[in-house]
């Protein structure tokens, strides 16, 4: 972890002619630190990586992060936040990233973004792959050429957005704002539960300009239910469980409910090896869980999802405590996911609480005009990220209350951004 990478840095700052509101941010932020020719912007904590992450390196604006986690019994960068940034540096050409040894201070000099084809990461176990699917969908829509990868790792867990809703929820979101659906695709290859992994997903993004602005405030009524649910080294009668539960809540509402099952099994189901740390799981990674999406008469998915597994390695707690733990049972899971999902569309909007902050970004990034969205209570998630978007791209966002819905409008305009690499190429 306290291995440095340096990489000389020549196109690092190409992106930033193109956005006047970078550049002026630049000189009247006093929150900023000259090291020879470079100016660092200075921020602490560990926070918001992910979009500190992309709105650099879309902004060309090179960060010092420090005192992160420096008072926590284990201080310093977590593994899954530096497989990020390694992750950053192979879709990326000419970046820089520095860390110190004790991983409290971090760093990053942006460089140009790539794209490619065939490149292959591995996530680790410590978090999913749905955590670095959102920063990596971001930066490989402003790329110089379209992005093709195969991620490694935890394909389901209860922390991250699964790569199903991805697939259901996300990538349909991406083409309100003028992504095409051709060469946008995520594919699951196999399934990994935690605390092993073992998962495989290859994603496809392609390259755009830029993005358009959106007017999106109508909600429509939910017209129809769709969702997965996952078995890996269970029997496959735990699927039938959760949808057994979900369609008990779902059919007294509304006919139109179908939920398919993904029964994995061998090398698709994950891991199974029999190393001294995970004997006590004789080898395995059995999980399961469900994913579902309520399809609007507008064009809206609201989506919610889980999934029930051992501890991720490196999570608080010794893995033969977890072992004495019994696992939720999936009748309980159908019914309790099922449930969230309604409470996500009697809240309102145009997104769930989970696509909040994607949503925000998007916005950010669009066409130098208005976007206009509605959205449900803001998420802890999603103020987070505006506070991001205030940092690097200087914007500032109205959020006014529907008196008569009880929903949020959500008002703000892009920053103008425009896909420099791709324009060249």
């Amino acid at each position: 972890m306290g291995k440095t990478v340096n990489k000389k840095l020549k196109l690092g700052f190409g992106v930033l002619k193109s956005c006047p509101y970078n550049r002026n941010s630049i000189v009247r932020d006093q929150s900023l630190l000259k090291t020879g020719k470079t100016t660092y912007k200075k921020l602490k904590g560990s926070q918001n990586l992910r979009q500190r992450l992309v709105l650099s390196t879309l902004a060309s604006t090179p960060f010092l992060i420090e005192e992160i986690r420096a008072e926590d019994t284990w201080p310093g960068l977590r593994p899954h936040e530096v497989s990020l940034l390694r992750l950053i540096e192979k879709v990326c050409d000419d970046c820089i990233v520095e860390i110190n040894e004790t991983g409290t201070k971090l760093k990053y000099k942006p460089g140009m973004v790539m794209g490619g084809k065939n490149l292959v990461h591995d996530c680790g176990v410590s978090r999913s792959i749905g955590y670095f699917l959102e920063p990596l969908i971001l930066l490989a829509l402003f790329a110089k050429k379209p992005l093709s990868i195969r991620l490694k790792g935890i394909t389901n867990d209860s922390k991250d957005p699964c790569v199903d809703t991805f697939r259901s929820t996300t990538l349909p979101m991406l083409k309100r704002f003028g992504v095409p659906s051709e060469g946008l695709e995520l594919k699951i290859e196999s399934r990994g539960a935690p605390p092993h992994g073992g998962g495989e997903v290859i994603l496809t993004v392609p390259t755009v300009e830029k993005l358009t602005a959106v007017n999106w405030l109508d909600e429509g009524m939910v017209k129809r239910i769709r969702g997965v649910t996952f078995s890996a080294r269970v029997s496959s009668q735990f699927e039938n469980a959760m949808i057994r539960s979900a369609r008990g809540i779902f059919n007294r509402l509304l006919p139109d409910v179908h939920i398919f099952t993904d029964h994995k099994a061998g090398p698709q189901a994950g891991k199974h090896s029999l190393s001294h740390k995970e004997m006590a799981f004789h080898g395995r990674s059995p999980g399961y869980g469900i994913s579902l999406v309520a399809e609007t008469t507008s064009g809206c998915f609201i989506s919610s999802d889980t999934a029930v597994s051992y501890a991720q390695l490196g999570e608080v707690g010794e893995i033969e405590d977890e072992e004495k733990k019994a696992l939720t049972p999936p009748e309980d899971v159908g019914e309790q996911i099922a449930s969230f999902l309604l409470e996500q569309i009697e809240q309102g909007g145009v997104v769930d609480l989970t696509h909040q902050g994607l949503l925000f970004l998007l916005c950010a990034l669009s066409e130098p005009d208005v976007s206009k969205v509605r959205i449900g209570k803001l998420s802890p998630y999603g103020i987070e990220t505006l506070k991001s978007i205030r940092e690097f791209l200087g914007l500032k966002f109205s959020i006014n209350q529907d008196p008569s819905t009880g929903t949020l409008i959500f008002l703000g305009m892009g920053c103008g951004y425009k896909n420099v690499s791709r324009k060249i190429s």
